[in-house]
């Protein structure tokens, strides 16, 4: 989060009368106010590379949420989770991909690019993680967003990424979710149980205990 400048009077210089001093910090308290609700407005509070339109769009707030040192995750509870839309697009290789196939499965669904720098951060951790989990009934899916092709396959060779990835260039798919649960910044992460439901949301680079401890709370549910 961007902190505001401090004022002139917080930094030292002579002190004003008390009188006069009043006004211009009612001013500046003012000016602080609203700065906070303009960047609350906008949804990118949080860390994250870009969020564009994504950004624009404002979370349910039917969720729990907590905030790590980076990021932000809201987990849904069973029974009152909003319902993942019906993903589906041309992967980078070529191949259609449709998030209707894994139900059954749970999802793990990554919003990247290979222009942002936490994105690399969280990287590593992502591909070992699908490597790990996918005998446990979990699969990964990457939702590129306004990439080139080329820039992101070489993204996905260079740390290990050997899941599937659909290409969004134009963020229609990040869109899908506005209704329910958008991504609100690159990266962020969705986690979608086995009947579809949203469970768990991260925005900013996800750590990778952290996300194993999210996907092992819905993978404990029953199906």
């Amino acid at each position: 989060m961007t902190r505001l400048p401090r004022s002139a009077s917080a930094t030292g210089g002579n002190r004003a009368p008390r009188a006069r001093s009043q006004a211009p910090r009612a001013r500046s308290r003012a000016v602080q106010v609203i700065a906070v609700t303009s960047l609350a407005a906008t949804g990118l509070l949080l860390a994250g590379c870009d969020g564009g339109a994504i950004g624009a769009n404002t979370p349910i707030s039917s969720g729990q949420s907590f905030v790590g040192a980076s990021y932000q995750t809201t987990v849904y509870k069973p029974g009152s989770r909003p319902t993942a839309p019906q993903v589906s697009g041309t992967t980078l290789t070529g191949q259609h991909l449709s998030l209707a196939s894994y139900r059954g499965d749970v999802v793990v669904l990554n919003f990247w690019g290979s222009w942002c720098t936490p994105c690399r951060d969280e990287a590593p951790g992502l591909g070992t993680l699908a490597r790990q989990m996918y005998g446990r009934g979990v699969r990964f899916v990457g939702i590129d967003i306004r990439d080139e092709p080329d820039s992101a396959l070489a993204f996905m060779q260079t740390f290990r990424i050997s899941y599937p990835s659909i290409s969004d260039p134009n963020d229609f798919i990040a869109l899908q979710f506005h209704s329910t649960v958008p991504p609100a910044a690159i990266p962020s992460t969705i986690v979608i149980d086995r009947s579809g439901g949203i469970a768990a949301r991260v925005v900013g680079a996800v750590g990778y205990l952290n996300l194993k401890y999210l996907i092992d709370q819905v993978l404990a549910e029953r199906a």
